[in-house]
């Protein structure tokens, strides 16, 4: 069975982060839909985040997107919201936006109810900004209650930025 993750292992992530961030000499920037500000909560949590984390947009509306990080209507509307497509326009739209040297997004279905039988509750859309204009995006489908697809969420982009620094 896996371990459930809690509050601690997100900041262990974050704390792992942090000190790969502050090696370097670098910056995070976030976008977030469906975590609300989740993931910008873990890591400004550890004192001293000031050093390494730049800023967080909650762009939980498609106007928001748009607004705030210049995600374009015909992305959203082409492709959805909750799509790599847009995940990555948010990731590079949050770079563009912030003084940061690398961008997190993510932008998915957290439930109860909002899936479909193309993007069913779980389904989330992860981008991650990169030095040299480098964009990568994933998408994940993750079981569970809107808490635990969230917690996922948060690990998992935590977790892929962490994987793409040590390259």
């Amino acid at each position: 069975m896996k371990t459930p993750l809690n509050d601690d292992n997100l900041a262990m992530l974050a704390a792992s982060l942090a000190a790969e961030l502050k090696v370097h000499g670098r910056k995070l920037a976030t976008a977030e839909s469906c975590t609300g500000g989740w993931i910008a909560k873990v890591c400004t949590d550890l004192a001293g985040s000031s050093e390494w984390f730049e800023r967080g947009v909650v762009s939980y509306s498609n106007e928001a997107k748009q607004e705030l990080i210049g995600v374009a209507a015909a992305t959203i509307y082409r492709f959805g919201a909750v799509s790599e497509e847009v995940a990555a326009a948010m990731a590079s739209g949050v770079l563009a936006h912030s003084r940061a040297d690398y961008g997190i997004s993510v932008s998915g279905i957290a439930g109860p109810g909002g899936g479909s039988p193309d993007k069913p509750v779980g389904t989330v859309c992860f981008g991650w900004a990169l030095p040299d204009e480098v964009l990568e995006t994933e998408t994940h489908l993750f079981a569970g209650d809107r808490d635990a697809i969230r917690r996922a969420t948060v690990a998992t982009a935590l977790q892929g930025l962490l994987l793409r620094i040590g390259r």
